[in-house]
């Protein structure tokens, strides 16, 4: 049977694609008859395989450390698809090896949901993993947020190399004490950009709240010192650099700092040295990974998709993304994918968009969004929980202006397959 479970993994794979399912359902058959497929694969790579996890910003993360290790010449192997369930990595496995099952890669890095994260990791130690942060989502999934935690520090205790941790977030930073083999990186923020990345414990205590005694940071291998509108200061090796950054969205810049740390681990483990020059290049030309940020055009003018999933990614993409001068639509939906407690809403601030007001209110909870606008003054023109008419209407009604829409996940989905049928939309396989 192992004989066979490659070709038939990439017929399901090929016959999927033909009717329009589930980028993951190959990836579930493989597991089904051939449960050593992953792990005997993907054991095979000289440099390993490298997990990126946390609750915020993996996808774009693990975008962004792909690019920035295939600037210094390595073959990445990643699930693309961005499924991040142990499933969603053995299809994209089945895309990528041969008949024979074999990988021609040097390192794998994996976008991994915390939970499915602890799944993979027993079954494929890392010898990297980069665990960006903890924060309230989906809790009804998860649990309370030191339990997310606790899914982390798993992922870091089987990792057989280097871990790289946030040093500004306490629970994800407080990993490193629990820790024996692994040697421990931290990537971090410089003081003034503090208050701009607040932690989970932040975003519940509020402003004027006494500030805890904490012990002293440890040192940061990159420190993200400036956000600019089109560029961006680390500070690295004792010197502070400059690079262009297409990537939007302060959010984004920082878990660029992370990603360069988890890069130059890599690269440093690699034959042939370290190319810093390359590796800030590579990511100065980083396009945001899809719905994270995206700016499609319709009818002549940019569409920004903002995905927004819990209280620091929503208020961080209103600060990343004014409303000055866009039409507005907020789409949010409560699907499994999605989190169904959407009480978070009422941990963000909407006075940003009190000017122009939204124009488009949709998805399964869009009652639940417009009262939370009423609440904070913001003017909402249309509530249609269709997403498909709401979504015609939102263009129909501001074909002379920018637009953009705040999105939950599968809502994004929904949307990213209208726009498709008018607009150049990336295809993700």
């Amino acid at each position: 049977m192992l004989y066979f479970s490659v070709p038939l993994g990439k017929l399901v794979r090929r016959v999927t694609r033909l009717r329009g399912g589930g980028s993951a359902f190959p990836g579930l058959v493989v597991e089904k008859i051939d449960p050593g497929f992953m792990q005997r694969t993907l054991s095979t790579l000289p440099l390993g395989v490298a997990v990126v996890s946390g609750t915020n910003g993996k996808t774009t993360t693990t975008k962004m450390v792909v690019e920035l290790l295939e600037s210094q010449g390595l073959k990445v192997f990643t699930n693309r698809t961005g499924s991040n369930f142990t499933r969603g990595v053995a299809a994209a496995l089945l895309g990528d090896v041969d008949w024979r099952g074999r990988l021609n890669a040097d390192i794998a890095v994996l976008e991994l949901d915390e939970a499915h994260a602890v799944h993979f990791v027993n079954r494929v130690p890392p010898r990297y993993s980069l665990l960006l942060n903890v924060l309230r989502d989906q809790l009804d999934r998860f649990g309370e947020i030191d339990k997310t935690a606790q899914l982390l520090q798993h992922i870091a205790a089987k990792t057989t190399g280097t871990v790289v941790l946030n040093r500004e977030d306490p629970r994800v930073a407080r990993i490193a004490e629990t820790l024996n083999g692994p040697e421990v990186r931290y990537f971090g923020l410089h003081d003034s950009l503090l208050t701009t990345f607040p932690n989970d414990d932040d975003l519940r205590a509020g402003p004027g709240s006494p500030v805890p005694d904490l012990p002293p940071k440890p040192h940061a291998d990159v420190v993200l010192r400036r956000v600019g509108a089109d560029d961006a200061d680390f500070e690295y090796d004792g010197a502070t650099v400059t690079t262009g950054m297409k990537l939007r969205g302060v959010y984004n810049i920082f878990n660029a700092a992370a990603a360069l740390v988890l890069a130059r681990c890599v690269a440093g483990n690699g034959t042939t040295g370290t190319d810093h020059g390359g590796l800030l290049k590579a990511l100065s030309e980083v396009a945001p990974a899809f719905g994270r940020g995206e700016s499609l055009v319709v009818d002549g003018k940019p569409l920004d998709l903002v995905l927004v999933k819990n209280p620091s990614g929503f208020r961080l993409g209103l600060k990343s993304f004014p409303a000055g001068g866009y039409a507005t639509m907020i789409a949010i939906n409560d699907n499994y994918a999605d989190g169904r407690d959407m009480s978070w809403l009422w941990d963000v601030e909407f006075d940003s968009l009190r000017d122009g007001g939204v124009d488009q209110v949709s998805g399964s909870r869009a009652y639940d969004m417009a009262l939370r606008l009423q609440y904070d003054e913001v003017a909402v023109g249309s509530v249609n929980p269709e997403i498909v008419p709401a979504l015609a209407a939102f263009i129909e009604g501001a074909t002379d202006k920018p637009k953009r829409i705040f999105c939950t996940y599968t809502a994004m989905l929904a949307i990213r397959r209208e726009l498709s049928k008018i607009t150049t939309v990336e295809v993700v396989s």
